[in-house]
């Protein structure tokens, strides 16, 4: 489950791009009670979106030259210089290279050898999210890629993570962890492009969860303010009740009311 208890290798921050800061604030505000709150003036535009206080993403205005609006996964990691290293060495690509970001922590884009964007957090004054997994908050992370044996490898050499194997309705479904970390500390999947029309037809990339009390409500929110519902809600045995959707800008997210753990 993904807590903000964070270790090497799990999600410890996400944000999102935008080319309409102001309306994302807006839509994700009706959907989960968000809040943008300004990083100031010397962020660029930057800023937190807030829960009662608690920052569970960031966000900026974006330009098309910086692609399209998406929501990105950020990976924890004690060296960020030697995580973008290992990602090239594994026939990733580092798209922006480690930054220091105003004292808070080190930043970098890379992309993996199917051309999945992520980035690396290396954690220096803000250690990631404030909340994960409460309602209104990032809760799981899915992986769709066309080789699911070279992601695992690529995702291994670059940030130790585990892969395991659980019987799910109609197959098997891929679960990541932290390395050494256990079934405990699962944080995300890995599900083959060709096993989902939906998503081969949208492409190769990280998609971020969001835990929610009532996907109904969510999906019904995201018709009426111009987003779009690429799956209907749906249940999943064992697993909850989810939709993907995406928001009037097209940036691609799921919600799930998660099926309480079994004891």
């Amino acid at each position: 489950m993904l807590t903000t208890r964070f270790v090497d290798g799990a999600p410890n921050w996400i944000d999102l791009g935008t080319p309409d800061m102001d309306g994302a604030t807006s839509f994700y505000g009706a959907l989960f009670g968000w809040v943008f709150r300004s990083a100031g003036p010397e962020a660029g535009g930057y800023g937190f979106l807030q829960l009662d206080g608690r920052t569970v993403a960031g966000g900026m205005r974006t330009t098309p030259d910086q692609g399209p609006p998406s929501w990105t996964v950020y990976f924890r990691t004690a060296d960020a210089d030697a995580t973008s290293k290992a990602a090239e060495q594994a026939h990733g690509r580092v798209l922006f290279a480690p930054m220091d970001v105003m004292g808070q922590g080190t930043m970098a884009i890379v992309a993996d050898p199917a051309g999945v964007r992520f980035g690396l957090w290396q954690p220096g004054r803000n250690k990631g999210v404030d909340v994960a997994g409460d309602p209104g908050s990032l809760c799981w992370v899915e992986l769709y890629t066309p080789d699911i044996a070279a992601a695992a490898a690529f995702y291994r050499t670059t940030l130790g993570l585990e892969t395991s194997a659980f019987p799910f309705p109609g197959g098997t479904y891929t679960c990541l962890n932290p390395a050494g970390a256990g079934e405990d500390a699962m944080f995300g999947g890995v599900v083959p492009l060709a096993d989902d029309p939906v998503e081969a037809r949208a492409g190769a990339y990280w998609l971020p969860y969001f835990e929610v009390t009532d996907v109904d409500r969510i999906v019904a929110e995201t018709e009426g303010r111009g987003g779009t519902v690429r799956m209907p809600a749906t249940d999943v045995e064992g697993v909850g009740r989810m939709a993907k959707l995406a928001d009037p800008y097209g940036a691609r997210f799921a919600v799930i009311r998660s099926a309480p753990q079994q004891s």
